[in-house]
């Protein structure tokens, strides 16, 4: 009997991922609203029992985070909680994007006086957040009320669902900026902002390739983009964090936090500038992940990278 190689199984294990995708995303747009939170609520109690890789990334991350401030207890229900809002965002995407009038109701927002405070200076805002709550929801609340909006991210590794996805960005009113080719992400990136239009950034995600800095995250040292920041610097655009976390009600909370006051060259060097702010933003992210822990992606591996000595405090130079 013939083993299959990895390419071939990878090949196979996208193909179901990517037709299971369509199939529910074709089925769920009919079901009415609480079905689609039952069915996320059980997809999600499976998820956890066969996911077994990404609950004990879930496991290691909250004990790296709040060590013995939390009991086994408590931790695995932070993580069924993340499960179930990970599977209940999956949905709603699914069959919610397409009807603008009811995500407008699901959304409340505060802060949004920061946000047109920072657009009155008419550089743009570099938006920055983490995965945390519904954040594709967040950018499609944004376009409802009128702003635009680019979404800064990485291809998926299957290009059919990265299609599909931007597709469904696109439809919305999202407009994609992807990383690579590195040239035409930084282009696309300096065109938005000199049209005074929102680009969203995400800073919570372990950037182990040397083009980063160690940050404290929860007291333990995290390597951090720092492409914000140095957009930033080169542009003069705004930097305005902004975050979304779901309530009881299955509403979302849109938050938006005053502008990042930078600094001038006059101040500091260029590196402590962006040492120190990237660390204020990461010290915000952390707030929110504290106050809503159930709301952010555990099953990433954060912590991976640590820093020699000589690594601590190095610029990105994007």
């Amino acid at each position: 009997m013939k083993i299959l190689t990895k390419e071939v199984k990878t090949r196979i294990k996208r193909a179901i991922a990517f037709n299971s995708l369509k199939f529910f995303g074709a089925i769920i747009r009919v079901l009415p609203k609480p079905a689609v939170y039952a069915l996320a609520a059980s997809a999600a109690k499976v998820g956890f029992f066969i996911a077994v890789r990404h609950r004990r990334t879930a496991y290691e991350s909250l004990n790296i985070a709040f060590g013995n401030k939390k009991n086994k207890q408590e931790i695995t229900k932070i993580i069924k909680d993340c499960f179930v809002g990970m599977a209940k965002g999956i949905l709603e995407m699914l069959a919610f994007f397409s009807k603008p009038q009811l995500l407008d109701k699901m959304v409340s927002v505060e802060g949004r006086d920061n946000l047109d405070e920072a657009l009155s200076k008419g550089k743009g805002v570099i938006m920055v957040s983490g995965h945390f709550g519904n954040f594709p929801l967040l950018l499609t609340k944004l376009v409802i009320l009128g702003y635009k909006v680019n979404l800064v991210l990485r291809r998926m590794r299957d290009g059919r669902a990265d299609e599909y996805f931007n597709k469904r960005r696109s439809i919305v009113g999202i407009k994609s900026i992807y990383t690579q080719p590195r040239t035409e992400c930084v282009k696309n990136i300096i065109t938005a902002l000199r049209n005074n239009e929102i680009v969203f950034m995400l800073m919570d995600q372990n950037f182990g390739s040397g083009a980063g800095v160690f940050v404290d995250f929860f007291g333990r040292k995290a390597a951090t983009a720092t492409g914000p920041v140095v957009f930033a610097l080169r542009t003069d655009a705004e930097i305005v964090p902004a975050f979304i976390f779901r309530k009881a009600d299955n509403m979302h909370q849109l938050t938006i936090e005053p502008r990042i006051v930078l600094g001038t060259q006059a101040d500091a060097d260029k590196d402590k500038i962006i040492f120190d702010n990237v660390a204020k933003i990461t010290g915000i992210i952390e707030r929110y992940v504290r106050a809503h822990p159930a709301e952010w992606g555990w099953i990433h591996r954060r912590w991976k990278s640590q820093p020699n000595p000589a690594s601590l405090g190095h610029p990105d130079t994007l």
